[in-house]
């Protein structure tokens, strides 16, 4: 089966910023959503782009704190999102459509790692609900903003994906809960999202790309202890980051996420997963760091999670 999935030689790679990706770009007069876009990545994310004109709106789950991170950046708001909870999912949607405005660019950045099993909303396990049902529900909710502009989307994931497909007689881990498949099911989640968008969208302008956006010592480590770090090699017993693995800076890592929203090269396609600021190679048999997984870009699995979602959600901006 052809894919999508090959280099286009960007320009840019794995030590590139996000400052770096949109040096000569112009966003004024555009308007960006970053979820999460006041920690890690996601708060360089909201940096760059506004620095190259954007205005950008962040939504959080504590408001204070994102205000408080993003103090001193002109052209940034903040209002309250949980994405583990739909209502709120449903109540920021409905204000923002409320303001009228369009959006030209949505980030998907916001997301948990490996955390304990933690149940959310309807017994939901917490990553699969947070990291993709509640940005599938944002993104359905926004359609009518999303489409004016011929937005991109974009759905942050990892290689984590990796890890694990789509556990289909277990979405939510009610037996064996194990929190790195887990997180791999939700990672892969993300860019099977992005596949379907991108096929729904792509008639009304709008296209959808995922991505592995490196590997970055971020709050997104929160739920794991010192001793797994350790043991990881990701950092010594004083806490200090190794390098065995190719840490990235955070300016580092917003810059995938940053060059999909943005790049002039990606106009036309949509539907794939990128890396290190390029298109990715599908994964060689055994390889566990680098390329996609052929059960993240599947168009038929992709279209099943998305009737999943809906069912799940009660959300989606394409039913008949």
């Amino acid at each position: 089966m052809s894919t999508a999935q090959h280099k286009i030689s960007s320009g840019f790679g794995a030590t590139s910023t996000a400052d770096d990706v949109l040096r000569g770009i112009d966003l004024t007069g555009k308007l960006a959503l970053v979820t999460g876009g006041y920690s890690g990545i996601g708060l360089e994310t909201t940096r760059a782009l506004v620095k190259a004109g954007a205005q950008v709106v962040v939504p959080a789950r504590r408001p204070a704190t994102a205000e408080q991170a993003l103090a001193g950046l002109n052209g940034v708001e903040c209002d309250e999102l949980d994405l583990g909870d739909l209502e709120s999912v449903r109540g920021f949607s409905e204000r923002f459509l409320a303001s009228g405005r369009t959006i030209d660019i949505v980030i998907g950045s916001a997301g948990i790692m490996a955390c304990p099993e933690t149940r959310v909303g309807s017994g939901w396990e917490a990553q699969f609900a947070t990291n993709h049902l509640g940005h599938f529900a944002l993104v359905n909710r926004l359609w009518p903003a999303i489409v004016p502009g011929g937005a991109r989307v974009v759905s942050v994931s990892s290689r984590g994906h990796h890890f694990s497909g789509i556990r289909w007689d277990d979405v939510h881990w009610r037996q064996g809960y194990d929190k790195w498949e887990a997180y791999g099911q939700a990672k892969t989640a993300n860019v099977l999202f992005a596949v379907h968008l991108d096929r729904l969208g792509r008639n009304f302008g709008v296209r959808a790309f995922a991505l592995h956006p490196g590997g970055i010592m971020t709050p997104l480590q929160r739920h794991l202890p010192k001793e797994e770090m350790v043991e990881r090699g990701w950092i010594d017993e004083d806490g200090n980051v190794l390098n065995p693995e190719g840490f990235k800076t955070p300016p580092q890592g917003a810059a995938t996420q940053v060059w999909a929203a943005t790049s002039p090269k990606l106009d036309g396609l949509g539907g794939v997963y990128l890396e290190d600021c390029d298109i990715a190679e599908p994964a060689t048999e055994g390889e566990e760091r680098t390329g996609v997984k052929a059960w993240a870009t599947d168009p038929e699995q992709a279209a099943r999670l998305w009737e999943l979602s809906a069912e799940l959600t009660g959300v989606d901006a394409f039913a008949a």
